[in-house]
């Protein structure tokens, strides 16, 4: 992790299924100073406040303050792993010898923001809907692949749940973790969860003016006493990138959306403002390609050889991160990565060679046999959304399809409508990112490639993936389970599934009276509950 007057790494995680009892504790509360209001800015309209329905970063930074999990990853470490979550909800957790019964022993006298009491029917209730066992209640619901071996929540009592597994599945924990897995009130209707959320967390929603702000309050009456320290956070929605970086240098905000900063970016920031805390780390959001195999000529898996070939990931790797992302396949590399292919065997994959020249020679021969030329280029439209981590790669995409016989121009998609045109199909090719919370394959892989998840964007489905996908899954032992991913990768890249371009790695930036703050270096998504953080200045 590149850190500008911030803090150093924490040691690696690791994997384990082991239970745990703690106690649920913060940072010191000596020199915390309460009061004062939190100022951030959103990049874009959030498609609704529904943590469970969106697959965004613009509703869970603004939103997860909102709730509490049964679990989570610790936001005081700066890894997420096994070895880093920490009770919240749950106050204690065991599994049984077969690994297939997860036990919760929830913590008493919770209530939700509205007064009611929280109980194990809520737990039940949230989970029954990701599964499937109530359909009705989500109108999108983009991870419910990750409980697909979840056969049943059952109650112990009102403060005892079991999740019940059909296999074994050591990620149900860390997946359970992510702040993309929030508890949800049975009593309150999916109407009002996507435009006034209902949570136990340490902020109370208090006002989203589409396009323009969100406003949280401090939820006086929180579990966890003593906590938070500020009084309210609120977030602006600044589409401009400009606009908002100048913003930040003026003090306007105290702190930049998670990636806005590219690093030519936070060389100006810190020159402007040299007393703020720049943050450069993996962002565990890779940008890939995705193609309609359900629209001619790109059902053709050799059409789509060649739009893979003309990828010369370094240009993307110069161009938008000052030579710091990472070429890899779909699992984050190594060293913050757990699970990425070694880069001997990731050289070996079609189109990861590094000669570009010869890449895209072979790319233009592919469109020649097909008929196409320099006269009789293919014509395509690149969709991409309204967000600047889309649109600059998808630039240089659409000049490296142009330059092996593709006709390719750029349609630019309202960043609020995006996710529900790719879950429709809606688009021939498309520049996407793939964020996913955790790093581990059952989100990653299974998210994207299972044959009946909803992320699965290109309806891509193939039996011998299947088959590993649910291998791998039930596979606890690191060292076992790793060939098995790789296996898959080789699979996906042969097939040109999803190409992987890169691994970015961006800056995310706060100022010095912002205390209390850990940036964590492999999710983008899972500490933004801002209970720990306090404010050092005058009000």
């Amino acid at each position: 992790m590149a850190l500008l007057r911030g803090c150093a790494l924490g040691r690696a995680a690791t994997l384990g299924l082991a239970g745990c009892l703690a106690v649920v504790g913060g940072l010191p509360a000596s020199a915390q100073k309460a009061g004062g209001t939190l100022r951030i800015y959103n990049t874009s309209q959030p498609p609704s406040a529904s943590i469970h329905e969106e697959s965004t970063i613009a509703t869970n930074m603004p939103f997860m303050a909102v709730f509490n999990n049964l679990v989570r990853f610790d936001a005081t470490k700066p890894r997420n792993g096994f070895d880093t979550i920490v009770p919240e909800l749950a106050d204690s957790w065991a599994w049984d010898a077969s690994g297939t019964k997860l036990t919760f022993k929830l913590h008493p006298g919770v209530t939700w923001h509205d007064g009611k009491p929280f109980t194990g029917k809520d737990v039940q209730c949230t989970w029954h809907r990701l599964n499937g066992i109530d359909p009705e209640y989500f109108r999108r619901n983009p991870r419910k692949i990750w409980y697909e071996n979840l056969k049943e929540v059952t109650l112990n009592g009102e403060d005892e749940v079991t999740f019940h597994l059909t296999k074994p599945q050591p990620s149900l924990l860390p997946m359970l973790a992510s702040g993309l897995s929030p508890v949800f009130p049975c009593h309150i209707s999916d109407r009002d969860m996507r435009t006034k959320p209902i949570g136990t967390g340490p902020f109370k929603f208090a006002e989203f003016k589409s396009h323009a702000s969100i406003k949280l309050t401090r939820n006086t009456e929180y579990w966890k006493k003593g906590l938070p320290y500020v009084d309210a956070i609120e977030w602006r929605i600044v589409t401009s990138r400009s606009t908002r970086v100048l913003a930040f240098v003026a003090g306007e905000f105290d702190m930049t959306f998670v990636g806005d900063i590219t690093v030519p970016l936070m060389k100006d920031v810190l020159g402007q403002a040299p007393s703020a805390t720049c943050s450069l780390v993996p962002t565990n959001v890779p940008v890939n390609i995705l193609v309609n195999r359900d629209r001619a000529p790109f059902d053709k898996l050799e059409l789509r050889r060649a739009l893979s070939l003309s990828l010369d990931r370094q240009a993307y790797i110069d161009i938008i991160s000052g030579g710091k992302a990472s070429i890899a396949g779909n699992m984050m590399p190594p060293p913050e990565g757990l699970w990425g292919m070694p880069q001997d065997m990731l050289a070996k994959l079609p189109g990861y060679s590094g000669d570009v020249a010869r890449q895209q020679a072979d790319a233009k021969k592919i469109m020649e046999a097909l008929g196409y030329g320099p006269t009789n280029r293919l014509k395509v439209k690149v969709s991409t959304r309204d967000f600047a981590t889309y649109r600059d790669p998808a630039v240089i995409f659409v000049d490296q399809l142009n330059k092996v016989h593709f006709d390719a121009e750029l349609e630019v998609i309202e960043s609020s409508i995006w996710h529900n045109r790719l879950t429709k199909k809606d688009y021939t090719v498309a520049l996407n990112t793939s964020g996913v919370g955790i790093d581990d394959p059952d989100a990653v892989l299974k998210g994207a490639y299972a044959c009946n998840s909803e992320a699965n964007y290109t309806h891509y489905c193939n039996p011998q993936v299947e088959a590993l996908l649910d291998q791998q899954s039930q596979e606890a032992n690191l060292d076992k389970r790793k060939p098995i991913v790789w296996q898959i990768e080789r699979i996906l890249a042969e097939d040109v599934a999803r190409p992987i371009i890169y691994h970015n790695r961006a800056s995310t930036c706060w100022h010095a009276h912002l205390k209390g703050y850990v940036h964590h270096q492999n999710s983008i998504y899972n500490n933004w509950r801002f209970e720990h953080i306090w404010l050092d200045k005058e009000r």
